[in-house]
């Protein structure tokens, strides 16, 4: 007898995408370059040197896409505002093109009962802002509440939900300490610098829509559970400090008013000492944590790996995707418990899931096959089941990603989509991962009981 997956009745479905990611036309219509902009056009930075100069062509198809989130059923559509599209220098004038874009996507997305999910920072810093000293210049969480507060005069009631930061670990650990990604440090002074900046951003751009707004506002964290290799004192001590590093490095000030004490410990002189006025600030009420979750960690010491001397296991046999992530839904269900019992069983939203496996550049008969992607799907959906029956407050599901896209540095050598796109041509298809996602948004998660489906 196959179980049943009844979810809470107001658990709303939907799908997730990023602005630099799909939209293209990143300097239209009196855009200002953010650090994507700038990144990807230094040689030697992307794979293959491509750009989001065009991507999905988003800003010029959105509506085509909004008509294929509509006939997929979902319920709920998170995308991320470009900073430097609506204020070309990051601050000061606004631009009334960039903004009219935003404010046509979010009526027609209302006009099709699909619920617009709006995160302010998703990575694309606007060089302006950059030259300034970005996330290194402790103004700039002024600069990002006067941003946040431009958006929210505009769209706050039509838009119920909003995040503040996209993950903000990537921006660092890549962006600051290792250097993979915009824009391209690579400091070990730096990176705590700048995590601390965007965590005061975060702060006060809560501050901003607490004055100003009168719906739900979230920080939305990237989860990668963390299991020590071997029971030995030195792969534990190496697995609690990429657990504080990666996971609790930024709930724990959001949510409870102080960083993990490993900080110090990985970052050693690098690692300042903050004001408490600056906790206080970064501490504010939150209506929800996003949560985006791929895979797990298996962790060992590595006295050789920089600067957290811990390096990951890979698991003989086990499926991994192409980003060499391993699947592992159990770790799912794991990370949404330690949110409930770390912080209080805050209300939880899964922002992003989903995984890359090898599609071919082009649909074959308008139809693209990927079972391994379903499987995926499935076995995380369920994960998130099980979460709910052990008690934790989920209150959404958003797939990772509704369009294959530029996947940052790698380029589009990556496809996360659920909807397959012909890069040459721009040609949509929903995979049969979408069709199979559709089932479940439809069945309210009944489609789940189906081993065959």
């Amino acid at each position: 007898m196959s179980k049943s997956y009844a979810f809470p009745k107001d658990f709303i479905w939907g799908s997730a995408t990023a602005a630099y990611q799909i939209e293209g036309s990143p300097l239209a219509d009196g855009a200002g370059p953010s650090i994507w902009q700038r990144f990807a056009h230094t040689p030697g930075r992307m794979l293959n040197n491509d750009t989001g100069d065009v991507a999905c062509d988003h800003y010029h198809r959105w509506r085509e896409d909004i008509a294929l989130m509509k006939e997929l059923g979902m319920q709920a559509y998170r995308f991320s505002i470009s900073w430097s599209r609506v204020l070309p220098e990051g601050r000061g004038k606004v631009n009334p093109k960039g903004l009219d874009f935003y404010e046509r996507l979010v009526d027609t997305l209302l006009e099709n009962d699909i619920q617009p999910v709006a995160t302010l920072f998703h990575w694309d810093l606007p060089a302006a802002l950059d030259d300034r000293g970005g996330w290194l210049n402790p103004d700039i969480a002024d600069w990002f509440a006067e941003y946040s507060e431009v958006m929210f005069k505009r769209l706050d009631g039509r838009v119920r939900r909003w995040a503040t930061l996209n993950e903000p670990w990537v921006v660092t650990d890549g962006g600051y300490l290792h250097g993979a990604l915009a824009p391209g440090h690579r400091n070990r002074f730096e990176a705590p610098i700048a995590s601390h900046h965007l965590m005061r951003s975060h702060g006060k751009s809560v501050q901003a829509y607490r004055a100003l707004g009168k719906h739900e506002i979230g920080l939305v964290v990237n989860i990668e559970p963390k299991y020590a290799a071997s029971q030995s004192a030195e792969d534990l001590a190496a697995t609690r400090r990429a657990e504080a590093y990666m996971n609790r490095q930024y709930l724990d000030p959001a949510i409870l008013g102080s960083y993990p004490e490993e900080m110090r410990e990985i970052f050693g002189e690098a690692w300042p000492d903050w004001p408490q006025a600056d906790m206080d600030l970064i501490k504010q009420p939150l209506d929800f944590i996003g949560v985006n979750y791929y895979t797990r960690n298996v962790s060992k010491h590595d006295e050789t790996n920089w600067p957290l001397k811990v390096s990951p296991v890979r698991q003989p046999q086990h499926t991994y995707t192409e980003t060499g992530w391993e699947v592992f839904p159990q770790g799912l269900t794991d990370t949404l418990t330690w949110v409930k019992e770390r912080y209080g069983n805050p209300k939880v939203f899964i922002t992003e899931n989903g995984a890359a496996f090898f599609d071919p550049p082009k649909a074959e008969n308008g139809r693209v096959r990927d079972p391994l992607r379903i499987s995926y799907l499935r076995q995380h959906i369920r994960a998130v089941h099980a979460a709910i029956e052990a008690g934790c407050n989920i209150g959404g599901y958003f797939v990772w990603s509704l369009l294959d896209n530029l996947e940052w540095s790698l380029g589009y050598s990556k496809r996360f989509g659920v909807i397959h796109v012909d890069f040459e041509t721009q040609t949509r298809t929903p995979k049969d991962s979408a069709r199979y996602y559709a089932k479940v948004v439809a069945s309210h998660g009944a489609a789940l009981s189906n081993e065959d489906d």
